[in-house]
């Protein structure tokens, strides 16, 4: 029988076929459990596949002195408060740019159209998966180039074009 302490030697190494056999074995009970703390499918899931990214990107560095399975869960359960914690801040930012943000007309009816569309702004955004989200905020909101969201991330560009993307594909399908 292999024992945890082989496992993580082992993809320490670099064993992928070890990596992905601890993916596989894992994945959906993993994310079962994020689900029931976030009540949303997509992020549990990006939750998930990112802790395993991160684990093989950093295979080298982790130390784990508790079981894998412990580790694995801790790991999701902090990440999805990261993630609660970080839609409250963006769900405040959102609530804050509707009530500083004015506009130059005094006709009830355009007002009425600005505030209704930040509203919808605010939701969409809440619907987006976590890091979707923070792209597409630090773009839009904070004027950064993908380059420097990259960078900033620790991510490729690539991730966040499709990042964007996806963001900009559900503002096109629930504004329109």
């Amino acid at each position: 029988m292999i024992t945890d302490r082989d496992i993580i030697r082992r993809i320490r190494k670099g064993d992928i076929e070890q990596f992905e056999f601890l993916f596989r074995s894992s994945y959906s009970s993993l994310v079962n459990y994020t689900k029931t703390i976030l009540k949303d499918t997509d992020t549990a899931e990006e939750i998930v596949q990112d802790l395993f990214y991160v684990l093989w990107r950093d295979r080298k560095k982790i130390k784990i002195t508790t079981s894998i399975k412990g580790y694995l869960f801790r790991a999701v359960y902090n990440k999805s408060m990261h993630y609660i914690e970080h839609r409250k801040v963006v769900q405040e930012h959102a609530k804050k740019t509707r009530t500083s943000t004015s506009i130059n007309t005094n006709d009830p009816a355009e007002i009425l159209k600005y505030k209704e569309l930040h509203e919808k702004i605010a939701v969409i955004i809440a619907k987006l998966p976590d890091r979707c989200a923070r792209i597409f905020c630090m773009n839009r909101f904070e004027g950064l180039k993908y380059a420097e969201i990259a960078n900033v991330l620790s991510i490729s560009i690539k991730t966040v074009e499709a990042n964007m993307g996806k963001a900009l594909k559900k503002f096109r399908n629930e504004l329109l």
